[in-house]
């Protein structure tokens, strides 16, 4: 089974972890976090207000964690640098690199150039990287002997970037524009403070309103949803140019969502587009989109394991060429669900078993 290292245990490390217990798609063996405190790391495991306990409850044994079910130890570090933890001598194929820390990027070079690990896999999207993949959008420019630091791309892009390869595929468009809702993150305030950076420890993000409360606000901002889209998908033309984007930050927990609009090329019907996503659904390799039509709200999405859940209540195309689309995603189960196949597909690749 391949074995792999996580980098960072926050909300996505976490979730990685809790998802790959579910299907066991490889081992982790190792664990580097910031997190002096080993019992901690181990409770935030264990209990989660969003996704609840774990059935089995691991437990701590010195530099270790330990399986409940298999006794199976998985060694914690605390460095701060990617570059300073000793990966190989846990015969580590690749290093999942959830920190969200722009140095750990960089420094995840130096793992390659070592021969430390086969690839890092980076759960953002900086532009330091080798490439960056969505699954269902750009897979297939993947160069496995070329690529080894490797940017998962972000929830919203991951959500986005199949459905808008599909759209211009299918139906070609001349201009879009794209409004994501995301919930709010752990590096946001409780009350009105300074907007710090967490890519950039100790910067303050130049958008202020960005630090106001996270419980009490929508907070208007840039979004990197369409950045990140566009960078996977530029070989069909789809740049900043022509797709637009704005977001709010909302007072919820879990749970984004992206109206789109797309100004299509050609008459098109609503029957057609249903048709395109009914026929997605029917004959992905991966679950990456899926349709609704119930009356639902957020948190019925909670732990969709899919990319995107296109919501077709609100699928409609006006006068055949504006064609209004909104999804849904669970920003960390659907995303992290979409890492575990990602690292699995690279894998399969290079032909590890």
């Amino acid at each position: 089974m391949i074995k792999v290292g996580i980098n960072g245990f926050g909300r996505i490390g976490r979730a990685i972890f809790r998802n790959n217990l579910n299907k066991n798609f490889f081992e982790v063996v190792a664990i580097n976090d910031i997190n002096p405190d080993n019992d901690n790391i181990a409770y935030t495991l264990n209990y989660d207000t969003l996704y609840d306990r774990l059935p089995e409850i691991f437990r701590v044994e010195g530099d270790f964690i330990v399986s409940p079910e298999s006794n199976h130890k998985i060694a914690i570090s605390h460095e701060r640098s990617i570059a300073d933890v000793n990966w190989a001598s846990h015969n580590i194929d690749f290093v999942i690199d959830a920190s969200g820390v722009l140095q750990n990027v960089l420094d995840a070079q130096k793992l390659i150039s070592s021969g430390q690990v086969k690839k890092v896999f980076v759960t953002h999207a900086p532009r330091q990287v080798d490439f960056t993949m969505v699954l269902g959008a750009n897979e297939h420019l993947l160069d496995i002997e070329k690529h080894h630091v490797i940017s998962t791309s972000i929830c919203d892009a991951t959500a986005i970037a199949p459905v808008t390869k599909a759209i211009h595929e299918a139906f070609g468009f001349d201009h879009a524009y794209g409004t994501t809702l995301h919930p709010w993150l752990n590096y946001q305030n409780l009350m009105d403070g300074p907007a710090s950076s967490w890519s950039v420890p100790g910067e303050i993000y130049h958008h202020f309103a960005l630090g106001r409360s996270a419980i009490g606000n929508m907070i208007p901002k840039p979004t990197s949803a369409i950045t990140a889209t566009c960078d996977v998908l530029k070989t069909y033309g789809i740049t900043e140019e022509i797709f637009g984007s704005f977001s709010y930050r909302t007072p919820t927990a879990i749970v984004g969502s992206a109206d789109l609009t797309f100004h299509l090329s050609k008459d098109t019907s609503t029957k057609d587009v249903l048709a395109l996503f009914e026929g997605m659904e029917q004959n992905q390799h991966w679950p990456i989109i899926h349709n609704n039509w119930e009356p639902l709200v957020s948190l019925d999405f909670k732990k969709a394991d899919f990319g995107a859940v296109v919501d077709h209540r609100w699928t409609n195309v006006i006068q055949n060429r504006m064609l209004k689309l909104v999804l849904w995603y669970d920003n960390e189960w659907g995303y992290a669900a979409r890492v575990l196949d990602q690292v699995l597909h690279v894998s399969n690749l290079m032909g590890n078993k």
